[in-house]
């Protein structure tokens, strides 16, 4: 069989509008097994390692998959959680939120999930999930604030392939960055604010945002300017001098050049300079997650003291912040202008009469 099977279709049910929030994925546990699984799922995307495929698939398989997944698992038991992944626990958090939040706003029958590009709960899960709900129209909101091929576009590429399985396709919309948009920007900053007013401010802000290759740039990926102008507006917000931030990229993999400055580079930089305090936040980052927590609040902090520095403080992600949850709900709901209609209960009752009339099933 070609398409999936439909769900069934109840007359005088109300359309509803479905908010899909995608994040990146992290594997189910901590354990060799379980990251492999994922890493083989992530690395295997051709947007994410742009390799001719049957080399890529040698190193992949051949090194990768039987060195790597020990070493990860160690780091990310370091930083899981009793319910789980920080980075699946603060995503599933967001869409509860957001439910709340935009519902106070709208009696338009809507509902939110989520889902991760690679693991569980897989994207086609949650798409169906959504449909069988009778969600005829659905909002894509990848979490992702500065756009990039290896990210957002294969996070909707998931979503295509899922589509043509269907018969009978939801309306969709895409949300494809929102790296300037003011109510993030200023999440950032008072959530910033927020921690220097309990911890004093630093010598130096490090905006650390992800790395990727520097041909992607090269190629027309708009993901490197868009980063430099969410530091530049963060700055802006936060009326820092330019001797008094950097900006810089992070988790360097394999040995070719990506964009720079590296924030390694940049922290033990920093260190030698026996800089007294440095602040690093991931602005890139909606929920914390391995790149943050072991690799920013730890690692770097081990760089930046070990070449000399002294006070390091690592700032987290906006997570579950109201502010954030607000700037969320801002954008699906400028996202969702003509969605999100009002039931109107005349008629649902004459769609009701009109199925029971032709004995169409309720």
């Amino acid at each position: 069989m070609r398409y999936q099977a439909e769900p069934s279709f109840n007359h005088g049910t109300p359309v509803k509008t479905g908010i899909l929030l995608i994040n990146l994925g992290t594997p189910d546990e901590p354990t060799p097994s379980a990251v492999r699984t994922y890493l083989k799922e992530f690395l295997g995307d051709p947007r994410v390692v742009e390799i001719p495929k049957l080399v890529w698939w040698f190193i992949l398989n051949g090194i990768i998959l039987n060195v790597r997944p020990k070493k990860s698992a160690a780091k990310y038991a370091s930083i899981w959680l009793k319910e789980g992944s920080p980075l699946r626990v603060y995503t599933a958090k967001q869409a509860v939120l957001l439910q709340g939040y935009l519902g106070q706003r709208t009696r338009a029958p809507f509902v939110v999930e989520y889902a991760m590009r690679y693991g569980n709960p897989s994207i086609a899960d949650q798409l169906r999930k959504l449909k069988a709900q009778n969600c005829q129209r659905i909002l894509l909101v990848p979490l992702y604030p500065q756009y990039a091929a290896s990210t957002t576009a294969t996070a909707l590429d998931a979503v295509f392939s899922e589509l043509q399985q269907m018969r009978n396709t939801p309306a969709l919309r895409t949300i494809k960055n929102f790296h300037d948009y003011p109510p993030y920007i200023n999440a950032m900053a008072k959530n910033i604010r927020d921690d220097w007013e309990k911890n004093g401010q630093p010598d130096v802000l490090v905006m650390s945002f992800h790395g990727l290759p520097q041909y992607t740039l090269d190629k027309g990926d708009p993901y490197h300017c868009e980063c430099l102008k969410t530091g530049r507006l963060l700055a802006e917000a936060l009326h820092l001098k330019p001797a008094q931030y950097r900006i810089s990229f992070q988790s360097r993999f394999g040995k070719a050049e990506w964009l720079k400055p590296y924030t390694t580079a940049t922290l033990k930089e920093l260190g030698q300079q026996k800089t007294a305090r440095v602040d690093v936040v991931c602005p890139g980052f909606i929920s914390d997650c391995l790149e943050t927590l072991e690799e920013i609040a730890m690692e770097g902090k081990e760089d930046f003291q070990h070449a000399g520095g002294g006070e390091y403080h690592y700032i987290p992600c906006l997570n579950d912040r109201p502010d954030w949850i607000h700037a969320l709900t801002d954008l699906v709901a400028d996202n969702l202008q003509g969605w999100l209609i009002e039931p109107n209960a005349a008629e649902l009752e004459q769609s009701r009469l009109r199925a029971k009339a032709s004995g169409a099933k309720q």
